[in-house]
């Protein structure tokens, strides 16, 4: 049986865990609260913004108009962004979107070759650590945006990734992060964010949408200097906006999952110092009877 004293120290230990597990808890709490209204607010600013893509690019598909953003001669490298945590503690939140990453690379493998010849710029450290492992190649890293979602940092990288990709260094690029669902869950999402492209079957059903709307520009607004530069200039802007959203689903996301972990956590020390307690009770009276029984033998042995 265990000694006395190590079932208190062991006690002890799992009761300063449980208070730092439930401190951190309330953290993830109040950090989710703030991110998860950052969320709710961008999301229908940034669907609005989808809609036009939807529409220019179908638009494009049709000969409307063109840009470099809808079309890719290019067939070299394929870039893809992970997006991560800097921090653990957070139960599958990073497992789940690599392993759902690494999951698509390997279904693509078989279908394409430029899938075979992939580059990665992770956002967080998890990420990061975690493909250095694997051996990926890595060619860049932003933790900062992992800790800080802030418009003009999301800018500022989608920016220079339009670049790149305008100068031919990639032919498509994808970013995979945890799109946020509520606080107890949270779901892998991959997104193909260049060239914007719709599907033959969305290419025959927003034809006539597109049609509309080149006529309702045309009739209604006098756009200066001409539409492509107008629609090009919308495309970059809904393009900055689909990142940033990225990275408060991924924020909202880490938050709620270490949130949850924590909270089980928590839960499972107050379930373990209930046992331990219980055990430090009968190992205790176990010993008191002990004691007991060598003082009546000793005392029966004197009598005899």
């Amino acid at each position: 049986m265990a000694n006395l004293k190590e079932i208190r120290t062991r006690i002890s230990s799992v009761t300063n865990t449980q208070k730092v597990t439930s401190a951190m808890k309330m953290v993830s709490a109040a950090k989710l609260r703030k991110a998860q209204d950052a969320v709710t607010k961008v999301r229908p600013y940034s669907q609005k913004m989808q809609e036009i893509i939807e529409i220019v690019s179908s638009a494009a598909s049709v000969g409307r108009f063109t840009s470099p953003l809808y079309t890719s001669n290019y067939s070299g490298k394929v870039l893809i962004i992970l997006v991560t945590s800097n921090k653990g503690l957070c139960g599958i939140y990073n497992t789940a979107i690599v392993r759902y990453m690494l999951d698509w690379v390997e279904s693509h493998k078989d279908t394409d070759l430029k899938y075979r010849d992939l580059e990665f710029i992770t956002v967080g450290k998890k990420g990061f650590d975690m493909l250095s492992r694997l051996n990926y190649k890595i060619i860049d890293r932003n933790d900062e945006l992992a800790n800080k979602s802030n418009y003009k940092i999301s800018e500022q990288f989608i920016y220079d990734l339009i670049q790149r990709f305008l100068k031919d260094e990639f032919c498509e690029i994808h970013i995979f992060y945890n799109r946020f669902i509520n606080a107890a869950s949270h779901k892998p999402m991959g997104e193909k964010l260049l060239p914007i492209s719709v599907s033959k079957q969305e290419k025959a059903a927003q034809t006539d949408k597109a049609e509309k709307a080149e006529r309702a520009l045309s009739a209604d607004f006098i756009l200066e200097p001409n539409p492509e530069a107008i629609l090009n200039d919308l495309t970059i802007k809904a393009l900055e906006m689909q990142f940033h959203k990225v990275i408060l689903d991924s924020a909202a996301s880490e938050h709620g999952a270490r949130m949850t972990a924590m909270h089980q956590a928590t839960s499972n020390a107050s379930e373990l110092i209930y046992n331990l307690t219980l055990f430090y009770n009968k190992a205790r009276q176990d010993a008191i009877t002990n004691e007991l029984l060598e003082i009546v033998s000793g005392a029966n042995a004197l009598k005899g």
